[in-house]
């Protein structure tokens, strides 16, 4: 094995991408609204150049969540990334999403699940309820 390879004994282990983070804080979410008693009826619905990341329903009301995660605080918190700019556009998939699906009439909401991920590996989950 040659030296600095990353199966070395006591070789660091690299903080994973950004991609990997929002993969996993959108799973450690998912798990947080299934103990919650919220029923995922879609993850990652895209419309045109956007996404939803979580679609629920807890009891008659449908939820769009939109899922921020962060490592550490340096950044802000997760849930200030959700701009106006982006709370439109979360909208606008929402109604593209209602409308495929004949539900114009079914009440609905949108929260932020906002997701701290430390240097160990363990999540604070914050639920901003009627976020936007």
């Amino acid at each position: 094995m040659s030296a600095g390879s990353a199966t070395d004994a006591g070789a660091i282990k690299p903080w994973p991408s950004p991609h990997d983070v929002g993969t996993t804080g959108e799973a450690a979410a998912e798990r947080y609204l299934q103990k919650r008693k919220y029923r995922v009826v879609a993850r990652n619905f895209r419309f045109r150049r956007g996404e939803i990341d979580l679609i629920a329903y807890v009891r008659n009301t449908l939820v769009f969540f939109e899922v921020k995660t962060r490592r550490g605080r340096s950044c802000g918190l997760p849930e200030e990334s959700v701009t106006p700019r982006k709370q439109l556009q979360i909208r606008k998939i929402a109604e593209a999403y209602l409308a495929a699906r004949n539900l114009q009439d079914v009440p609905c909401r949108f929260d932020i699940l906002s997701v701290s991920l430390d240097e160990k590996g363990s999540f604070d989950i914050r639920h901003i309820e009627n976020a936007f």
